[in-house]
């Protein structure tokens, strides 16, 4: 029988060309099939072939855990000290293992031995196809439509077999079996039951690399597309840079009488797509992918990572687009959230904010509204500045003096200072408060807007007050205002 094996073994490895071991380890998961079924309980099988003359050999094995951990799975598990009676040296992990009576091959249920093994070979041909396909790197695939399988297309691609979610289709593309058509490699699962090769033609990356396709300067590196965005079927804004100051790369990516970029619009459904100047300057970049609208100005805030773009009225329409796709599509091309805003929107915004650091100059610096205009006019926006910027910067303004300007510094760093304190203080009655048991963060804001700003303070209500102003029981205020009253008791 044992010659039989390693023939079986031959022929099939070459019928279905995958490697003996391949074959060697599907028989061996048949075999153990068949002696786990001399088992009542769920018995753990290993089966080892001999590669060389084809005898196997059977063993029943126990895995070693834990002696806290328990028996989780009494028919498949030993426990460390049991274990250790039979093989003193064993290790948690390793496997105490019985042998077992050789089975006799002609024996076996050969239509389920026979099975077993033309099922993993099955599998390793597949994953075999996955991994020559993976091999080739290929980022778009094109194929025909062979089925339709609850809304989303089943691709045929030579040996493979790939899936088109209906998430993923262009909206409002009707596709047909037997449609011929090319989408962007979205993702590999290794784990489907079915096809693992999942594909998207909504995806920017799909524009990106139809492009790619289309335009030999950028495989050659004479131009890159920096970055892709899609409102799918409807319109798209990707952002290109050339690296041969000879080439014009918008007029690249379109082409001779717009051949290119029209070759894309069509496998993507009429999609229209506007083609940008990437730039190093954030705010060039914005102007650039809000085309076709004229910005007037634009005001970067690094800190909240937005801008502020003022375009006219005739612009405005331009700049936002039908449902605000415009303004959404360049947002997402760029990076940057952008605020689209006519010139009186941001006049206002304008004299709002120089409003507010007026009264902020005014009541922190004790200064009168003219000097505080000077400070705004001068281009100062907060205390910090005025405390720390070199001395000499400050002396530059004609409208005050040395002493003026000596005395505004220490006002300015007097009020940081007091400011500075007065959080602390604020950090530490919040973490008195938190020590309570059950205290939360929220629960002290709360608190904070009620004005109970330490444990006394919550010592002091009564147990009906604290269950309005915090939306809890009574129980559970009684046993905050208790805990907040227990330091008064120790004291004592």
């Amino acid at each position: 029988m044992s010659r039989e094996i390693l023939l079986l073994v031959d022929a099939l490895a070459r019928e279905k060309n995958v490697a003996r071991d391949v074959v060697f380890d599907a028989l061996e998961g048949a075999l153990a099939s068949a002696m786990k079924k001399r088992f009542k309980e769920d018995a753990d099988i290993r089966v080892s072939v001999n590669r060389a003359n084809g005898d196997h050999d059977g063993f029943r094995r126990w895995l070693v855990v834990p002696d806290e951990a328990g028996l989780q799975e009494p028919d498949r598990e030993e426990m460390l000290s049991d274990a250790r009676e039979i093989v003193s040296d064993i290790e948690v992990g390793e496997y105490i293992e019985e042998a077992l009576e050789p089975i006799e091959f002609g024996r076996i249920g050969a239509q389920a031995a026979k099975q077993a093994i033309l099922q993993r070979i099955r599998d390793a041909e597949r994953e075999q196809v996955l991994n020559d396909f993976l091999e080739r790197g290929e980022t778009i695939i094109s194929g025909s439509i062979k089925r339709m399988d609850k809304g989303d297309a089943i691709i045929e691609t030579g040996k493979i077999e790939a899936r088109l979610p209906r998430s993923e289709m262009i909206p409002k593309e009707n596709l047909r079996v037997g449609d011929r058509i090319r989408a962007f490699v979205l993702k590999i699962d290794r784990t489907a039951r079915g096809q693992q090769v999942i594909l998207s033609r909504n995806a920017p990356e799909f524009i990106r690399q139809l492009f790619e396709n289309e335009v030999p300067e950028i495989e050659q590196g004479l131009l890159e597309i920096k970055g892709a965005a899609r409102d799918p079927g409807v319109r798209a804004k990707i952002a290109v840079i050339a690296y041969d100051k000879r080439i014009d790369p918008i007029g690249t990516c379109v082409g001779m009488r717009g051949s290119r970029v029209t070759a894309v619009r069509n496998e993507l459904g009429g999609e229209q797509v506007d083609i940008v100047l990437w730039s190093e300057d954030p705010a060039q970049f914005v102007i650039g992918a809000l085309a076709p609208a004229n910005v007037e100005s634009i005001v970067v805030d690094e800190d909240r990572h937005a801008m502020d773009v003022v375009v006219d009225e005739e612009n405005l329409p331009k700049a936002i687009g039908s449902k605000g796709q415009n303004v959404r599509l360049a947002s997402e091309l760029t990076g940057w959230q952008i605020n689209i805003m006519t010139p009186e929107e941001s006049q206002n915004r304008q004299e709002l904010e120089r409003s507010e650091l007026r009264n902020t100059f005014m009541s922190r610096l004790d200064v009168d509204e003219e000097v505080a205009d000077i400070l705004i006019d001068e281009g100062f926006t907060g205390l910090e500045e005025i405390a720390y910027v070199p001395l000499q910067e400050l002396l530059e303004i004609d409208a005050f003096d040395e002493d003026t300007i000596n005395e505004l510094r220490t006002r300015a760093r007097n009020a940081l200072l007091t400011e500075a304190i007065a959080q602390e203080e604020r950090v530490e009655i919040a973490q008195d408060l938190l020590s309570l048991e059950g205290m939360t963060t929220e629960f002290v804001a709360k608190l904070k807007e009620n004005n109970i700003n330490t444990r006394d303070d919550l010592a002091e209500l009564a147990t009906d007050e604290l269950a309005e102003i915090a939306g809890i029981d009574e129980e559970s205020a009684s046993k905050f205002i208790m805990a907040a009253r227990a330091h008064w008791f120790e004291d004592q």
